[in-house]
């Protein structure tokens, strides 16, 4: 099984010789556009993988949260797949983590920003105070029938 960093390699090396085949050839646009989707492939990948072990998760795991298979997590780690908006949302979601793409000259940063746990307790007590409100008027409600009902 190749590991992570030696699959990168030999990623590096496949590109770096498709690019000096021919620099001033009218195909030297096309390869410099697919090395740049490659290498947003490949850091998108490398931001998966970084924050799925720095949650402690398996592939398989992920999969789940994600409702992927752990086939399609392992593909787009290596860098063998360019996932949708859609599947972005989702791992993001799995990975407890806000996704980012910024670009930078000709490239683009890919990450996936943790979630701040204090950040994430206060938007659930907002989600939750406006419900407990409506609860505590509806039961303030509810004995105001109750009273003009009994007189």
């Amino acid at each position: 099984m190749v590991s992570h960093a030696q699959w990168k390699l030999a990623r590096d090396r496949k590109v770096a010789e498709s690019i000096s085949e021919g620099e001033d050839s009218a195909e030297s646009a096309e390869r410099v556009r697919r090395r740049l989707e490659l290498d947003l492939a490949w850091d998108l990948g490398q931001a998966v993988y970084d924050r799925r072990t720095a949650l402690g998760l398996a592939q398989t795991e992920l999969a789940r949260r994600a409702r992927m298979s752990q086939p399609q997590v392992s593909k787009l780690e290596l860098g063998g797949s360019m996932p949708t908006v859609p599947l972005l949302a989702r791992l993001a979601r799995a990975l407890d983590a806000d996704f980012s793409l910024t670009p930078l000259g000709e490239g683009v940063r890919v990450s996936f920003i943790p979630h701040d746990p204090a950040h994430t307790e206060a938007a659930t007590e907002r989600a939750s105070a406006p419900a407990a409100e409506a609860e505590t008027d509806a039961d303030a409600g509810a004995g105001a029938e109750r009273a003009a009902a009994t007189g």
